[in-house]
């Protein structure tokens, strides 16, 4: 499809906006977007449904589900950020946030995503060793769970696990 403006070059930017069922189309290349006042058509296509947008009404819908709204008065030891704070800009201040506002936080991100655990992309290269490690770590946590709870032939098992991805790893 050839530029809508120049008719010469291979038209790469293509905006549509729908507004009220009344559809505006426009194809530009790359060169006419750049120059164009059109593009101020694509300003106005900005959604207004952020992330923080979407966590703020998640957190609106839990507050109204909740009989508990206590929350809101606590603050992060570190930043100072209230939960008001965060439920108005939906984002938190640091890593200690994610801490203080646990227990407002884990049910969205549960909600969202099913599961707490991040489980992003693993690099094909290093991904095996990656895993590996991963799992040596919670091998480790699940064995000093289950000596904890004196769980003994559970704990057998997870060592012989562990020290099998160790020799495995030599």
């Amino acid at each position: 499809m050839l530029c809508e403006k120049c008719h010469k070059n291979q038209a790469t930017v293509h905006i549509v906006k729908v507004i009220n069922g009344d559809k505006k189309e426009i194809n530009i290349c790359q060169n006419c977007a750049q120059e164009s006042e059109d593009l101020k058509f694509s300003q106005d296509l900005i959604s207004p449904f952020s992330f923080q947008n979407i966590l703020s009404g998640f957190m609106d819908y839990m507050d109204k589900t909740s009989e508990n709204n206590s929350h809101t008065e606590t603050r992060c030891p570190k930043c100072g950020m209230s939960a008001a704070e965060f439920k108005r800009l939906g984002l938190l201040g640091c890593h200690q946030c994610y801490k203080t506002f646990s227990s407002t936080v884990d049910p969205i991100v549960r909600r969202v995503q099913g599961k707490l655990e991040h489980r992003g992309k693993v690099p094909d290269k290093a991904g095996k060793d990656i895993l590996e490690k991963k799992r040596l770590v919670k091998l480790k946590e699940e064995l000093q769970q289950a000596i904890l709870a004196e769980e003994y032939e559970k704990a057998a098992v997870i060592r012989d696990e562990i020290k099998n991805i160790q020799n495995s790893q030599d």
